[in-house]
C-alpha cells in the first residue's frame, strides 16, 4: 500500500481549512484516510502558532513506515525540523520560449544597428566642424 501524508480540504466555499492526514495514495483527496495527523488553516497569519498543528510523533511514525509527504506537507515538516530541506526543481515557466527569444534577439540587433547608423552620420558633421574651426 502506497502511503501519503497529504492535505484533505475542508471548510466552506472560499474559506479553506485542511486536515493533514495519512492515507492510501489511491484514495480521493477528501475521501477515506487512515489517520488525522494535524490541521492547516491558510487564512491565519503566517507567524501564528495555530496556522499549522501536527502530532509530530505520529508523523514520524508514518514517515518511518515509508509514507511520502506531498510537497506542501514536506514544507511544513521542513519548517518544523522533522525532515531535512530538499532541493526543488526551479520551474522555467516564467521564461519565454525559443521563438520569443529569437525575436527579441533580432529586435535588439536591429535596434543596435539603427543606433549605430544614427551615431555614424552624427559624428561626420562634428568632424567637419572641427576641421572648419581649425582652418
Amino acid at each position: 500500500m502506497a502511503m501519503k501524508i497529504r492535505l484533505a480540504r475542508g471548510g466552506s466555499k472560499k474559506r479553506p481549512f485542511y486536515r493533514i492526514v495519512a492515507s492510501d495514495s489511491r484514495m480521493p483527496r477528501d475521501g477515506r484516510f487512515i489517520e488525522k495527523l494535524g490541521t492547516y488553516n491558510p487564512l491565519l497569519p503566517k507567524d501564528s502558532e495555530d496556522r499549522v498543528k501536527m502530532d509530530m510523533e505520529r508523523v514520524q511514525h508514518w514517515l518511518d513506515k515509508g509514507a511520502q509527504p506531498t510537497d506542501r506537507v514536506s514544507r511544513f515538516l521542513e519548517a518544523a525540523g522533522v525532515v531535512e530541506k530538499k532541493e526543488r526543481a526551479n520551474m522555467k515557466k516564467a521564461q519565454p520560449g525559443k521563438k520569443a527569444v529569437e525575436r527579441s534577439e533580432e529586435k535588439a540587433a536591429k535596434a543596435a544597428a539603427a543606433a549605430e547608423a544614427a551615431a555614424a552620420p552624427a559624428e561626420e558633421p562634428a568632424a567637419e566642424e572641427e576641421t572648419a574651426a581649425e582652418e
